[in-house]
């Protein structure tokens, strides 16, 4: 396990430092938003396409609408926490979700609940991105790892809660609006909490309130502590404004990329499929309603279990381990799960399949694609670049994840689920054939290393590169 990630454990275990940590566990309630909406909506699925008879398209559509709302509140967080601060964005995006949460459990018709699905799209969207760069700056560099891995958790946490709550409210009259209101007890969370947290660091900075942003590192790393490196470093990163020119310049372009693939190809190879209609999956095999949503519930016990795995390992073992046996579990649970629909004989000899390919698939994802995707678009960028670049990665993790959820029902209905399925594998060999060829490994490694490896031109990369600091080598990742 990472020193950082000992570190945050620690010191929450040991009461050290209760603001970092007390700030980690609120702020991070925006990725807990992001994992409930996306995993609630797999069990309330199977029972309000009834109530509001929902066709396969506006059934599609009230998966797809959140996801296109978050891309529309990821491009909207970027300048929203640069404007008005992280934390004041944080706190409207919980009223919003709030309120869009309420909605979509009083929608009377299913365009009505798209609607309130996409404006709740755009609370998780905006939450989901703000979230680590809030928690990242106000973090001890000591256990930034480990308070940024946390959030990636609170994601998973998030969807397990969801499936326990579509489980809970299964035999219950009017059960989907339960589930889907339910969500409103975390989003108040998050609003209330956010008024009891301080501005950013960085953000203070950037409004020249130096005074404020010195007083708020002296609570984060102690009073004891001489923040001065630290204060300079900062003023001279939000006096290098990225551009354009500089996220597409030839310095750039590879790291770009990698960052892109990494996050389409998380997409592509149908991970959303699974959390969004694995009971609809499940209920094909010829399970109850009740019985698939119950089912659901060891596939989200899986994901954090294998997501805290990852987390202990990643920084014992490197990323690119991770990332390739991941992707080829994924592949081969794919394959596995076409044949299963595909073959009659395994769905009267061996239902348990079906079940198994799901749940080795999740695991799978949570080692690999999961957090490695996260935590190397944090790794292979320069500072300066680094909060661009990321943006434009996360824009394209949420497109493709829109483009993925919204066809998946439409593409079963055109080639089958074998056919389906058997896509996303073939998809997954492309992207296993990428990574193996284009990803280098990040672990312990200098920016010029990295970018030696994806075959970047130094001279063109120096401009955008950060200084040392702290002692560290150039071009280090700090997490």
């Amino acid at each position: 396990m990472s020193s950082e990630g000992t570190g945050f454990i620690s010191e929450a275990a040991s009461g050290r430092n209760r603001f970092v940590v007390r700030l980690a566990f609120i702020a991070a309630i925006g990725g807990f938003l992001f994992g409930y909406d996306t995993g609630v909506i797999s069990g309330a699925l199977l029972f309000l396409k009834k109530d509001l008879g929902a066709s396969s398209f506006e059934q599609q559509a009230v998966v797809g609408s959140l996801l296109l709302g978050a891309v529309g509140g990821a491009v909207l967080a970027g300048y929203l926490a640069d404007a008005i601060s992280r934390r004041r964005t944080m706190f409207i995006a919980g009223v919003i979700y709030v309120g869009a949460a309420l909605w979509s459990a009083l929608a009377g018709d299913a365009w009505s609940l798209i609607i309130a699905r996409f404006i709740l799209g755009i609370a998780v969207g905006t939450a989901s991105f703000v979230a680590p760069m809030y928690i990242a700056e106000l973090t001890p560099p000591r256990i930034r790892g480990g308070t940024v891995s946390f959030n990636q958790l609170m994601v998973v946490t998030g969807i397990l809660v969801a499936y326990l709550v579509n489980f809970a409210f299964k035999g219950v009259a009017d059960n989907w609006r339960w589930m889907l209101g339910l969500g409103a007890l975390p989003g108040i969370a998050l609003a209330v909490g956010m008024l009891l947290l301080p501005y950013s660091p960085r953000w203070l900075v950037e409004k020249h309130r130096e005074e404020e942003a010195e007083d708020v590192l002296h609570r984060a790393r102690g009073e004891d502590d001489d923040i001065g490196e630290e204060m300079g470093e900062i003023e001279r990163v939000t006096s290098e404004e990225a551009s354009l020119r500089d996220l597409v310049g030839k310095g750039i372009r590879p790291m770009l990329i990698v960052g892109l693939a990494l996050a389409i190809f998380q997409q592509l190879i149908g991970v959303n499929t699974v959390i969004y209609y694995a009971p609809t999956i499940l209920k094909a095999t010829g399970a109850s309603s009740g019985g698939a949503i119950g089912q659901t519930v060891f596939i989200g016990v899986t994901n954090v279990v294998f997501t805290i795995v990852a987390v202990l390992l990643l920084d014992r073992l490197g990323r690119r381990a991770f990332l390739l046996t991941g992707t080829i579990g994924c592949v081969v649970s794919l394959i596995t799960l076409g044949l299963y629909f595909q073959v009659p004989a395994l769905q009267h000899h061996a239902d348990w399949l079906a079940l198994v390919s799901l749940i080795v698939y999740i695991a799978s994802f949570a080692m690999g694609l999961g957090p490695v995707f996260w935590l190397m678009i944090s790794e292979i960028f320069p500072l300066r670049i680094r909060g661009p670049a990321m943006a434009a990665c996360t824009v394209a993790n949420w497109a493709f994840n829109f483009a993925v959820s919204f066809t998946f029902l439409s593409l079963v209905g055109a080639v089958g689920r074998p056919g389906t399925f058997w896509i996303y594998a073939g998809l997954g060999v492309i992207a296993l054939t990428f990574f193996s060829l284009r990803v280098p490994e990040t672990r312990g490694r200098s920016l010029e290393e990295i970018e030696r490896d994806l075959g970047a031109d130094p001279g063109d990369a120096e401009g955008v590169r950060e200084q040392p600091l702290g002692g560290r080598e150039r071009g280090a990742p700090a997490t």
